[in-house]
């Protein structure tokens, strides 16, 4: 069995560097998961889609109360619930995500209009059944928001395994096209390049990524993940290149560095022993931290980078060339 092969390299790995088996699942978890979101951030930062990345993080939470409700009526067991729910979260995700684009197209509305219409509609309908869950399953809102990284179940660390199998060499065999036509769609389409296809076969990438990685690490580490490196790594960039390797180096060491302090942080109330942080909220100070280092980082460059006789760093090198058709291009991309 798959699972029980993750279980046994977890702990050969754990007794091989002497440390508890939690850790090594924790590590490599937030190994997986920031890879990813470090992949995907810089053109989702790149097409001011962080608006449209949180939505889908949110309308997972409707994913994940239907999930649950499929197997409560069909009369399904725990083995029933670990295969069923990550697959009716990614398949609402994928559908939530290329309806907000059709509907888009269809209608005219403006992006933050059709996302806000999406987003309503994923929180109602889970906070709809979010009493009949908490009434008779065992579904908590607190692991969807925060996540599970100290105590993650081996099958959600093979569900994050599979991921990035599926998605790096698909993404690697796409992302030039995808920056291409982020950066120039007229020129694109003139090379013959099917910018709608790219366009949703990156949203369809990125529910994959959003709706997986939520059960294991949850919604406010997923969404802060895909925004905050990216826009960190955008400040300091020269080029595109740089931005895309910067984010993945930023994204990975705030996760790692983060979950380092998970037990170095902690908050002592009244007489009892201190109370650790959450490793997610962590994290996300982490990376937070990074991103207004690297604006000072910036500063303290543009004053001294003259003096020693190199250029400063440029700015918005992740705009691209704006056109007529361009909002047609990019359904919620950088055009309005």
């Amino acid at each position: 069995m798959p699972v029980e092969w993750i279980s046994t390299l977890v702990d050969c790995i754990a007794d091989a560097l002497g440390t508890e088996s939690f850790v090594v699942k924790g590590i490599m978890a937030i190994l997986l998961v920031c890879s990813l979101c470090g992949m995907l951030g810089s053109l989702v930062v790149g097409n001011r889609m962080a608006f449209f990345s949180d939505a889908m993080a949110h309308c997972a939470f409707a994913g994940v109360a239907l999930g649950f409700l499929t197997v409560l009526l069909s009369g399904g067991d725990r083995a029933m619930t670990t295969w069923a729910v990550p697959l009716i979260m990614v398949a609402l995700g994928v559908g939530v995500g290329v309806s907000m684009v059709y509907v888009r197209d269809n209608t005219g509305l403006a992006n933050d209009t059709v996302i806000g219409v999406f987003f309503a509609l994923a929180i109602g309908f889970g906070a709809m059944l979010f009493q009949v869950l908490r009434t008779k399953s065992t579904f908590n809102p607190e692991t969807f928001l925060f996540g599970n990284l100290v105590f993650i179940p081996p099958e959600d660390l093979l569900f994050l395994l599979g991921l990035a199998v599926v998605v790096t060499p698909l993404f690697a065999w796409k992302y030039n096209q995808m920056v291409f036509a982020s950066f120039n769609p007229t020129l694109a389409r003139t090379r013959g390049l099917k910018l709608q296809l790219n366009n949703y076969l990156f949203i369809v990438i990125l529910a994959l990524v959003v709706n997986l990685s939520i059960k294991a690490v949850g919604a406010l580490l997923i969404n802060a993940m895909l925004v905050v490196p990216a826009a960190a790594a955008a400040i300091l960039s020269r080029n595109l290149r740089q931005m895309f390797w910067l984010t993945i180096a930023f994204c990975v060491g705030s996760g790692i560095l983060g979950f380092a302090l998970r037990n170095s942080v902690m908050l002592r109330v009244g007489s009892g022993d201190p109370v650790p942080f959450g490793s997610s909220g962590i994290i996300v100070v982490t990376s937070v931290a990074l991103f207004f280092g690297s604006m000072i980082a910036s500063r303290i460059w543009a004053r001294f980078a003259p003096v020693l006789g190199f250029k400063p760093m440029p700015r918005n090198i992740h705009r691209h060339i704006h056109d007529e058709s361009c909002a047609n291009d990019h359904p919620f991309g950088q055009c309005p």
